[in-house]
């Protein structure tokens, strides 16, 4: 099977995406997740729910009331025009902000996991030695956490990579703008080339089971006894 440019395109397109949704969710999620994981604030279930509600959520309810939202009569909408950034819908940039939010809990989940895994015993230890908040935050906390972030980070990538409902609801398929891998598979499948269609699906199930396989082993790693010394 010969890639044609679009396919070319929609690969690149969607490396593109998921390296930049990963890394900003890495940003915004650690936070998030040190918040969840030790706060005692009533609002914590809440939250958590919040965050955790893309993974039940039908990813086309989701892409419908983020595409409500981001619309002209929408709040996010109205906030982004009178900012002079224009409409996010059927843009890469609408596709970074619903991509965010779709796969926010695949990356929060494993570093508040990480971060209460760790228990108190190291931050108390911290504290002992007069090290700051931010100095134990930094020090010793993100440390103990790596392997969530780990995780997190191959999570997020792969989910992103194999999003479909949220993509054809906010971003369209906008040739080298909105049309990631799984639109072009949709695409081939529609024109009735299924060589094209399987040549791209193969690959992402390959792709998906190499993300799998690495995050069982990684687990395998962390379990094995005298493992990280």
């Amino acid at each position: 099977m010969t890639l044609t440019p679009d396919d070319w395109s929609a690969i690149r397109l969607t490396l593109e995406l998921a390296s930049i949704v990963t890394l900003l969710l890495l940003i915004i999620g650690t936070p998030l997740a040190w918040w969840l994981a030790r706060s005692r604030s009533r609002w914590r279930g809440a939250v958590g729910a919040v965050v955790a509600l893309p993974i039940v959520l039908p990813p086309t309810v989701l892409g419908f009331y983020l595409l409500v939202a981001m619309g002209p009569q929408g709040p996010v909408g109205q906030l982004t025009e009178a900012l002079g950034l224009g409409r996010l819908p059927f843009t890469f940039a609408g596709l970074v902000v619903a991509s965010l939010i779709y796969s926010l809990p695949f990356v929060v989940q494993p570093i508040q996991n990480a971060f209460m895994t760790m228990g108190e015993r190291p931050l108390e230890v911290a504290a002992t030695l007069r090290a700051s908040p931010l100095e134990t935050f930094f020090t010793v906390a993100l440390p103990l956490a790596r392997p969530g972030f780990v995780t997190a980070a191959i999570l997020g990538f792969a989910h992103t990579v194999g999003e479909f409902g949220v993509v054809l609801m906010i971003g369209g398929n906008i040739p080298d703008q909105t049309r990631v891998l799984s639109m072009q598979i949709y695409n081939h499948v529609e024109a009735l080339e299924y060589g094209q269609a399987h040549g791209l699906s193969a690959g992402l199930l390959v792709f998906s089971f190499v993300v799998l396989l690495g995050l069982n082993l990684l687990g395998g790693t962390r379990n094995t006894p005298g493992a990280g010394r």
